[in-house]
């Protein structure tokens, strides 16, 4: 058996052209690796190539070594790449507001290790749900924003960021609008949730609004923050059925479920390093055989 130390992952993006897996594969044959699971989807639309590696050293290489000799690699194909432990836990901030179902399921998949983060910090506007974190030992951050305090408050959240070392934002219900700079310097690290009602049901209670209308599914949408409101490119989303024997209590309660499976999910790919953006889009490569017992989500 291999030990997890000597497990990587690596994730390669660059033109699409001829000879891309077999330098890839080469490379790691060389450096007496084998490879244990590879994805690969090549976008003839947009001229990229995607790849995820799994791969296992038995010869015990470094995952330092391993970069240093795989830019010669990657230099000739333009590739944009990383190499990094498998399993590694990723430092992982959730911001929340006054709707907790997220979070309470993030802490609970985090607890019994479903998910492979380490949740460094919650931030929230609102006192609401302190003492839920700090019982876990989790430092808790409570940060007004106002429109005369915003770029003060963000600043005090980047600087949480910073402080932790924090490399991916969770945006559990957080109902302020992060600002273009944000935004920017957290590019591709800010994952949101909303209902995928949108754009028919605006603003305030759109699940009133929805069952005003009688709809006849309910689901959910994860994706990048970018600066287009709601508008970043998508990670996961699912849907459920509601009828019309179903009260507007209902579907709050069945939506607040399917939001928390689907934020799940959309956390889950981006740990294990299985979404890469393509423009306004990504590509999203399946769990690997074998590890799929620990990625259900429900």
């Amino acid at each position: 058996m291999t030990s997890s130390s000597s497990n990587f992952v690596l994730t390669v993006t660059c033109p699409s052209t001829r000879g891309i897996v077999a330098a890839i594969s080469g490379f790691l044959a060389g450096q007496g690796c084998n490879i244990t699971d590879s994805a690969q989807f090549d976008d003839r639309e947009t001229g990229r190539f995607f790849m995820r590696v799994t791969f296992a050293s038995e010869e015990g290489v470094s995952a330092a070594k391993l970069r240093e000799d795989f830019a010669a690699i990657a230099k000739p194909f333009g590739m944009e790449w990383q190499i990094g432990a498998a399993g590694e836990k990723m430092k992982v901030i959730i911001m929340v507001s006054r709707f907790g179902h997220c979070l309470n399921d993030l802490l609970y998949r985090s607890r019994i290790g479903a998910l492979p983060i380490e949740i460094v910090a919650v931030i929230s506007n609102h006192m609401d749900y302190q003492k839920v974190v700090v019982n876990q030992d989790i430092p808790y951050y409570c940060i007004k924003v106002t429109k005369e305090n915003k770029a003060q408050a963000e600043a005090e959240q980047m600087r949480v960021v910073r402080e932790t070392g924090a490399e991916l934002i969770v945006l559990a219900r957080y109902m302020q609008v992060l600002s273009e700079e944000m935004c920017a310097a957290m590019s591709g690290r800010i994952i949101n949730i909303h209902h995928s009602f949108l754009p028919s049901f605006k603003g305030a209670n759109p699940y009133k609004q929805a069952f005003e209308r009688g709809v006849k599914l309910i689901g959910a949408t994860s994706h990048y923050v970018t600066t287009d409101l709601d508008e970043g490119p998508i990670i996961e989303q699912d849907i459920i059925r509601v009828t019309h024997a179903q009260s507007g209590e209902d579907y709050v309660s069945l939506g607040r479920d399917v939001e928390a499976q689907v934020l799940a999910r959309a956390i889950h790919a981006h740990v294990h390093r299985r979404v890469f953006l393509n423009g306004n889009k990504t590509v999203v490569f399946p769990p690997s055989p074998g590890s799929y017992a620990s990625e259900r989500m429900g």
